[in-house]
């Protein structure tokens, strides 16, 4: 439970206060996972297939279970016949021919063959975490080596490596949307076809805090504890239960602080499974931390696709139709929410602002012999954005159109909303040429040319880039909103999503106080104990303040009806002259008022109600799942480049965002800013590489290279929200839209640099390497 916050300012909705969470973690106070010891801990190490592919013919535990301190060491055989269930995917998308999608057996250590460098096949259980890694070295793996694929293409050509028997092919789903004939009619149809083969490099998601667990189990009642950073302690409960094969009730799930996730944290790893397996047997708790060299194999990755992507236009640049045929690389294994990247999102969010009437998605997903692909930062969001971004701007290119004009006439009006897309999404609000106007205006777009002639002077390229983006937030789940008036004068809020860095208290606190007028200073959260949550659909999708949000002014109104009868009972009126405004109770035409707070102290000694009265103010309630929201806006870079070394430098960044009622401008400006620098990571540095068997060439960070606060500007940051009806708030979502925004305003800048070498298109990241290959092989067109 988080103390009551520091702050005695008045709060509410729409004030940049700072986070009440940041005193604790700025002093190093968090309580992250790996700083919690249990009386009697063990300590776990996993040992991991050095081979990304091969059958397993023996494991040799014999001599690490001879070292000293080990207590135990189990493989897949141990855990068999011991109930545990699969772990699972949780999405069902159907094949094009309607039939089913490919879900291969995951268990928590693989028994019969290793699928990628780093799978688990054993844990040591020690009495000390040293004794723990050095008995882990001493298991001996006998292991048959397979052949390796590690791209989706590769996997599915014929005649590859088999990961699975009852998946041939390495074919997990052949996903179709669309209406191919009136797609290819519009495509004959067309004046232009763009078309480009796209990129979207596979990230590795390195949070600041490594994953960790510490699993118990009491005998006596027959449940399990995983304390374990989350996306969602309700959740992530869930899949745990079903994991070990046990009733929800037999499991809880405890987060603290958590150290980023990015959605890599929402996914019950194999690792918990055989931690609580061990802590049942050796009646201890037994914990484990990932080392950093294990994250980069062990730790689901992001992104990785491959689309061949067109747009169609007439002659006066409108757009006709999209189309986008490509690969997905699911990894070893698939994750909760695998192949929803590459298929459903893609189709959703590549629509954007624009008025584009049909739309053709075509995705083959593959497993292959490397780490399993999950969420990551807009999980398909951003993805779908800049493939359409960088088709508009190969389109205008082509056509000799100005980008800006080309994207400003097919952007949807505001007299067109409420607006159906052809993906079956509907925008219920949004001004696109009001927010496009202004960051271009912002960007000071008509002055560029002289920009760019003061950087040729100093030897540099210059380049512009725009990034719209739309995003379909909000996966819909229900979420709860508890508020609870405590004995020591303080009110909790109870919710199930969670905090992993994005700063919770603040907002929630800030909608309680408006909705009934509680002191800010006086709110505490709850979020991280499942036995806490009667509801809970946790933190992902951009959806936290529009759940939990909507939670708590539900949850808020029942509170005030409560308050109401109480009051009357008190101030001894009528319920019906009672009327609630800034945290009083009044009794209408007069001055007899009594305090939501006083009331609430009151209750706690009151002797004797009428029948019919509440006990209490507590309320538990179940905020009905919300539709979608949809957050957009433009972002506009400007990059320099070195021509003799490759170097890119953002010269500036600005962006425009419509994300509705903005609850605390701060710490969305905040969110932007982390959203935009891990766009612009992917964008320039991070390169993810695998050898021909499979192996991990960028195993660390001496050869992962992740962006630093040197390597980016200043932001321009400008809200232009128009508030959703979607949710009680009013808000959009935030959270993963600077991804969205980065991409293709980064990578438009860095190929419109480029264009004088007759550069067109660039994949990501563009390193200096590959931009100084760029420009060295095409040296005839700059001439």
């Amino acid at each position: 439970m988080s103390p009551p916050g520091p702050s005695t300012k008045p709060a509410g909705i729409g004030q940049s206060l700072p986070r009440n969470e940041d005193a604790t973690l700025v002093r190093g106070e968090g309580r992250y996972t790996d700083d919690l010891s249990l009386d009697g801990q063990l300590h776990a190490v996993f040992v991991r297939s050095p081979y990304a592919h091969g059958v397993i013919r023996g494991i040799d535990v014999v001599a690490a279970r001879e070292m000293p301190g080990v207590v135990a060491v189990y493989t897949a055989g141990d855990l068999e016949g011991q109930g545990y269930g699969a772990l699972t995917c949780n999405v069902d998308i159907a094949n094009r021919d309607g039939s089913p999608m490919k879900r291969p057996l995951r268990r928590a250590l693989t028994a019969d063959k290793v699928r990628y460098v780093g799978d688990p096949v054993a844990v040591v259980v020690a009495r000390s975490a040293v004794q723990a890694r050095d008995a882990a070295e001493a298991v001996a793996l006998d292991i048959e080596v397979l052949p390796a694929v590690t791209s989706a293409e590769e996997a599915l050509a014929p005649g590859a490596p088999a990961l699975f028997d009852d998946v041939p092919g390495n074919l997990i789903v052949d996903y179709q949307f669309g209406d191919s004939a009136k797609v290819s009619a519009a495509f004959a149809a067309a004046a232009h076809v763009a078309r480009l083969r796209i990129v979207n490099n596979r990230i590795v998601v390195n949070p600041l805090e490594p994953r960790a667990a510490i699993g118990t189990y009491d005998r006596k009642s027959g449940r399990y504890t995983l304390h374990a950073p989350s996306q969602g302690a309700f959740g992530m409960r869930n899949g745990l239960a079903s994991a070990m094969g046990v009733p929800h009730a037999r499991m809880r799930l405890l987060t603290g602080h958590v150290g980023g996730s990015f959605g890599m944290k929402s996914a019950v790893f194999p690792e918990y499974v055989a931690l609580l397996h061990a802590a049942r047997l050796l009646k201890k708790p037994v914990k484990w931390t990932d080392q950093r060299s294990e994250s980069f194999v062990s730790d689901h990755h992001g992104r990785d696709m491959v689309f061949e992507a067109e747009l169609a236009l007439d002659a006066r640049g409108r757009f006709l139709a999209t189309r986008f045929n490509g690969f997905g690389n699911m990894g070893g294994y698939l994750s909760p929410v695998g192949p929803m990247m590459a298929t459903l999102n893609i189709g959703k969010n590549s629509i954007g602002m624009y008025r584009t009437p049909l739309v053709e998605v075509r995705t083959r997903c593959a497993v292959t012999n490397t780490v399993p692909i999950a969420a990551y930062r807009g999980a398909g969001r951003p993805e779908g954005n800049y493939f359409m971004e960088r088709l508009i701007e190969t389109a205008a290119r082509e056509m000799g159109i100005d980008s800006a004009a080309l994207r400003r006439r097919n952007l949807i009006p505001v007299k067109a909303m409420p607006w159906r897309t052809p993906i079956g999404t509907l925008y219920d609000s949004g001004d696109f040429p009001a927010l496009f106007a202004r960051a271009l205006e912002a960007a000071d777009w008509k002055g560029y040319r002289a920009r760019q002639r003061a950087s040729r002077k100093a030897g540099k390229l210059r380049g512009r880039g725009i990034g719209c983006y739309l995003e379909v937030t909000a996966p819909p789940s229900n979420e709860m909103g508890g508020i609870h008036f405590e004995a020591d004068g303080s009110v909790t809020i109870v919710t199930g999503t969670l905090d992993y860095g994005q700063g919770h208290w603040t907002p929630f606190a800030q909608v309680l106080t408006s909705q009934l007028g509680v002191p800010f200073d006086k709110i505490r959260l709850v979020q991280g104990d499942s036995d806490r949550l009667v509801a809970g659909g946790g933190t992902g999708g951009s959806k936290s303040i529009m759940a939990s949000g909507s939670a708590i002014i539900e949850a808020s109104e029942k509170v005030v009806e409560k308050g109401k009868l109480l009051a009357a009972h008190f101030l001894e009126a009528s319920a019906a002259d009672i009327e609630f405004a800034g945290g009083r109770f009044n009794i209408a035409g007069t001055d007899r008022a009594i305090g939501i707070m006083e009331l609430a102290a009151r209750l706690r000694t009151a002797q004797g109600l009428p029948d019919g009265l509440p006990a209490t103010l507590d309320v538990d309630h179940v905020f009905k799942a919300a539709p979608s929201a949809y957050p957009n806006g433009c972002h506009v870079a400007e990059i320099e480049i070195d021509p003799e070394t490759g170097q890119v430098e953002i010269a500036s960044y600005v962006m425009v965002n419509d994300f509705g009622t903005l609850v605390n401008p701060m710490i969305v400006e905040g969110q932007l800013h982390g959203g935009v620098v891990q766009g612009i990571g992917q964008a320039i540095y991070e390169l993810t590489s695998y050898d021909e068997d499979g192996q991990l060439r960028t195993g660390s960070y001496m050869d992962y290279a992740m962006p630093r606060a040197a390597d980016v500007p200043f932001f321009s940051f400008i809200s232009q929200g128009v508030p959703t009806s979607t949710n009680r708030v009013g808000a959009k979502g935030c959270g993963e839209a600077g991804c969205a925004g980065s991409l293709p305003s980064v990578m438009n800048a860095i190929v419109d640099a480029l264009a004088p070498y007759g550069v067109t298109h660039l994949d990501m990241p563009a390193t200096p390497l590959s931009i100084w290959r760029a420009i060295h092989g095409n040296q005839g067109a700059a001439s």
